[in-house]
């Protein structure tokens, strides 16, 4: 087995953890397990195949079962505490420096449903096709671009500062309750 092309990918899996999770320590974590998980299921991977879409879908995979994980426990407790990032995430202010930019919009990221967020940063960040992210997420592609246009219009409010939601927890990123009109 050669290890070179696995380590090729190691700055890209690290930069989506750290946004899917909004923690280094989570994020660092989760690219550890993902690289485990990849060499324990080596066999698996069908050579001449894209080797960053099926590490990308071990990751994603490995955080949807965490998310779950964290939810089934006493307290429902979320992977991402905005909460500890500051008390004042409810709106964010105007920016004065890229830092502030970039720390609202880790906030902003953060309050995005989980299922949205891993689509907007999967096309966005890491500059994969909808075809890709589909295989990834297991979604049809429909359901990708309508996740992605989703986020994208959500982040806009977020980022505008006209929309103070609550921020989503693993509670309420299922499946929207359907109610019956007539």
């Amino acid at each position: 087995m050669n290890r070179q092309p696995l380590v090729d990918h190691i700055p890209s899996l690290r930069r989506y953890a750290r946004a899917l999770t909004g923690s280094a320590w989570a994020a660092d974590d989760l690219v550890q397990d993902t690289l485990e998980r990849a060499c324990s299921k080596w066999r698996r991977w069908l050579v001449g195949s894209d080797l960053r879409a099926w590490l990308f879908t071990l990751m994603h995979n490995l955080f949807a079962n965490q998310v779950r994980y964290q939810a089934r426990r006493p307290g429902g407790a979320s992977m991402v505490d905005i909460d500890d990032l500051d008390d004042g995430a409810e709106a964010p202010s105007s920016p004065e420096s890229g830092l502030e930019l970039a720390i609202d919009l880790q906030r902003c990221l953060l309050r995005l449903p989980q299922d949205q967020r891993a689509v907007l940063l999967l096309v966005c960040l890491e500059d994969l096709s909808y075809a890709e992210v589909a295989k990834i997420t297991g979604a049809p592609v429909g359901t990708v671009m309508s996740r992605l246009s989703r986020a994208r219009s959500r982040l806009r409010e977020l980022m505008d500062g006209s929309d103070a939601a609550p921020v989503p927890t693993a509670a309420t990123n299922g499946p929207p309750v359907l109610r019956r009109l007539k």
